[in-house]
């Protein structure tokens, strides 16, 4: 309210510059959408300096309208095809990945805390935000953050599933691998496709996701897993069908363990670049 009736005030009226000072404070998120709604349509004409720390205000406003301040330098993304993507859904992450030291961008919850687990072990026990590193889930918009990346040469890793597809993934990130190979760019995936005869219903099992290749990392031991899971499975197509059926429980399981896990490669590649 005060904000509005800042805005509304008659000195405002003849301002030809307003400054706005992180609007996201102390506003419930159905509030803040009308605050920004109605500063895009009462003050159009008018030039508007918002400093924030929300990623909604800076995709509701327009990513392209973004300034980056950052030690005494200032960048701009410029060129961004997917800011009207997220201006229409807002609700994306976007400035965890611009502000921090490197973004490892993952689809899913699991494969988010599995891969902060695969840091910890890796680095006494630290999460990968203390060393300013965010792990960040992204569902599949993996290429509007890519672009955004671009933009702004910040350094990004993705992890992502092969789904029995090498094809498919590299087609997908052509512009990022092999001959247009950026150096702030790298994608992380298991180039071996697994196989097997394992059925679930009328469907063949998917070998080829996050937790067949965890089982496989550790040479499928069913005794470890089942202590993990607190599981006591007789086989290990049982332990396969629980985790895929299981995803989170099986990830944050797998997060709070204290048993020696090996993770794979795709995984350690990504926690690994520097």
């Amino acid at each position: 309210m005060k904000t509005e009736l800042a805005l509304t005030h008659k000195s405002a009226q003849h301002a030809q510059i307003v400054l706005l000072e992180e609007p996201e404070s102390h506003l419930s998120f159905s509030k803040l959408n009308q605050l920004i709604k109605a500063i895009e349509q009462k003050y159009e004409d008018k030039q508007i300096i918002i400093s924030t720390h929300s990623s909604f205000v800076a995709n509701k406003l327009g990513l392209e309208n973004l300034l980056l301040l950052d030690n005494q330098k200032v960048v701009r993304v410029t060129e961004l095809p997917s800011a009207d993507f997220f201006k229409k859904i807002s609700g994306y992450d976007t400035l965890r990945l611009i502000l921090c030291k490197k973004a490892i961008l993952v689809e899913g919850d699991s494969d988010e805390l599995v891969v902060q687990k695969a840091y910890m072990t890796k680095n006494n026990n630290r999460l990968p935000i203390e060393d300013q590193i965010d792990v960040v889930s992204v569902g599949t918009s993996f290429l509007r953050f890519l672009e955004l990346a671009t933009a702004l040469d910040q350094k990004v890793v993705v992890v992502t599933d092969n789904d029995g597809d090498i094809d498919a993934i590299e087609k997908k990130y052509a512009n990022y691998i092999k001959d247009n190979k950026k150096d702030n760019i790298k994608i992380c995936y298991d180039e071996v496709v697994d196989t097997g005869t394992l059925t679930i219903g009328s469907k063949p099992y998917n070998y080829n996701t996050l937790e067949p290749k965890l089982l496989k990392a550790n040479g499928n031991n069913l005794t470890l897993f089942n202590s993990i899971l607190n599981t006591d499975f007789d086989t290990l197509e049982d332990l396969q069908k629980y985790m895929k059926h299981h995803k989170t429980e099986t990830a944050l399981a797998v997060f709070d363990t204290r048993e020696d896990l090996t993770f794979p490669e795709y995984i350690l590649e990504a926690i690994d670049d520097e």
